[in-house]
């Protein structure tokens, strides 16, 4: 192992991929920039081999082989290469590329685009070539002006993520313990899918362990013990860090202005929700964007 590996993400950065929605490239070689451990907003799945460490949310991944990744942009992560043979493909692309005929469910809904799931899918020599005859065509079609490369690249992405699920049915069918981890699992989840937000006018719906216990159709009581007996913290922790994650996410990566970001978060003033951010972060929404 390197004794003074770069700080790497697994991706370029494309100034165009906010305006076409889409890139993919071919990966030839550790990355040489170094990137800041966040968010970005962008999905990101790719085909990769050689030897490196991958940090993704609070976990660590060790890559000695070829595998298949997936990046959730609401999860920050970063990765350190001990090799500068590192080869594949890397594929970028917002949701609202993918949006469709119900293909942006598949991000939503995919454990694979889970917090809490493996972003990191080992693969056998067949199933490797079997993927990177996928990223193949796929940048085969995005240099070409196929007038419907669009959709055919959208159909590419839906076939990887079909295959992914499929190739891990264990991890994604895991039975529930108990009553309290099917309960905690499905607070999560819901929570969950109240994220990015995209526009200001999509307020946000549930804000209180009050609003997902009446969603979820249980005593809210009930609720706020059973995640606490699964993770050791209160519902409210839980709803404040994610609010929390997402308005830094917002004051980092949009020009919103704090009104905008307020009344996204469901707040009724800005006031409210400056104190709010304050009291969670320890900084103002201001100090934190400067």
């Amino acid at each position: 192992m390197s004794t003074n590996p770069a700080i790497t993400s697994m991706e370029l950065i494309f100034p165009d991929l906010k305006s076409k929605g889409f890139k993919i490239h071919q990966i030839t070689g550790a990355a040489n920039h170094t990137v800041a451990r966040g968010r970005r907003d962008f999905y990101k799945m790719g085909l990769v081999t050689g030897r490196m460490t991958v940090y993704y949310g609070d976990k660590t991944f060790e890559i000695e082989d070829t595998v298949l990744f997936f990046v959730n942009p609401r999860v920050p992560h970063s990765v350190v290469h001990h090799t500068e043979k590192t080869s594949g493909y890397a594929c970028l692309f917002t949701e609202s590329f993918i949006s469709g005929r119900a293909r942006s469910g598949i991000l939503k809904n995919s454990p694979l685009y889970s917090i809490d799931s493996m972003p990191v899918i080992p693969l056998s020599k067949e199933q490797a070539a079997f993927m990177a005859d996928v990223f193949k065509k796929m940048l085969s079609v995005h240099c070409s002006d196929y007038r419907h490369k669009d959709e055919q690249l959208k159909s590419c992405i839906e076939l990887l993520l079909h295959e992914a699920l499929r190739l891990q049915p264990s991890q994604n069918e895991v039975p529930y313990k108990n009553g309290a981890t099917r309960i905690t699992t499905l607070f999560l989840d819901l929570m969950e899918r109240q994220f990015p937000i995209e526009r200001a006018e999509d307020q946000l719906r549930l804000r209180t362990a009050r609003d997902f216990a009446a969603s979820l159709s249980v005593h809210v009581n009930y609720l706020n013990h059973a995640v606490k007996e699964v993770t050791g913290k209160p519902t409210s922790a839980h709803i404040a860090e994610r609010i929390a994650a997402e308005a830094k996410a917002l004051l980092l990566h949009t020009d919103w202005s704090i009104a905008d970001i307020a009344y996204g978060l469901g707040f009724e003033y800005p006031t409210y929700f400056s104190n709010y951010f304050k009291r969670v972060t320890g900084r103002t929404p201001n100090s934190f964007r400067k």
